[in-house]
């Protein structure tokens, strides 16, 4: 019996055409609701960056790809920084050898060093809030738990290198986020499942991106939109039909949830 259902935002629950959520989705949240299944986010945005969900209320938000985990909107259930170390060797990296945008993800606050057209595509592409400027060594010594890093799939590997405690999590050939290493949204939900205490067995998750794959291969069911990447879709128990047709309604319609 499925008690809990967990959902990715940009391209699952949100489209990226009208950047809103579908009303067949709105739908089924509530009826979700009233059957007493809880609801769960579970996104690589800062809870701070969650502008696209309307008047909906879900039961916690997994947020920064697992890297700070909420019961309820305000209650921090689990958090893991990247290591000090990591954040100082990307800025020696930045100023020695090699420039790139990035958003440096705090705790309760995010900045940009710089921004370039491609931060622009992505902003305006996921409907971002844009993040205050700030020079590398001006921006506050406080722990980071993402950096939202805009390089290529060609520099990742020499990039990476330099953050040893870190691990890439992409889903746009435009920028990665980068977590500590060993996190990602099927931590946070172990870390959602055991505070409510639930098992693996007893939820579903929705995804469409390469940061979705380990949640949808943990979950008793990894559901994969439409829209997903064919990666995605290949670790996923059943490929429903895209966001902007029904995606998620017609998935929970399918399993005998609503």
């Amino acid at each position: 019996m499925v008690k809990a259902v967990f959902f990715d935002i940009d391209g699952t629950l949100v489209s990226f055409n009208t950047h809103q959520v579908p009303e067949s989705t709105v739908k089924a949240i509530g009826l979700l609701r009233e059957k007493g299944i809880k609801v769960f986010i579970a996104t690589g945005r800062h809870v701070m960056a969650i502008n696209n969900l309307g008047n909906l209320e879900f039961d916690g938000y997994i947020t920064l790809n697992g890297s700070y985990c909420f019961a309820g909107k305000d209650e921090v259930i689990y958090k893991h920084p990247i290591d000090d170390k990591d954040i100082e060797a990307l800025k020696k990296y930045q100023e020695q050898q090699e420039e790139f945008p990035c958003i440096f993800v705090q705790e309760s606050a995010m900045y940009l060093n710089y921004k370039d057209k491609t931060v622009s595509e992505v902003l305006e592409l996921l409907n971002f809030p844009e993040p205050p400027h700030s020079p590398l060594r001006e921006i506050p010594q406080n722990e980071v738990f993402q950096l939202i890093a805009f390089f290529g799939e060609g520099q990742e590997e020499r990039i990476m290198q330099y953050l040893p405690g870190c691990e890439s999590t992409r889903w746009s050939p435009l920028f990665t986020d980068v977590v500590p290493a060993g996190g990602s949204k099927k931590i946070g939900i172990r870390k959602v499942l055991e505070y409510y205490n639930l098992s693996v067995d007893e939820i579903m998750a929705f995804g469409d991106g390469g940061n979705d794959m380990e949640m949808l291969t943990y979950a008793g069911t990894g559901i994969a939109m439409g829209n997903a990447d064919d990666n995605v879709k290949r670790v996923a128990d059943y490929v429903t039909d895209s966001v902007d047709e029904d995606g998620i309604y017609n998935a929970l319609k399918h399993f005998g949830i609503l």
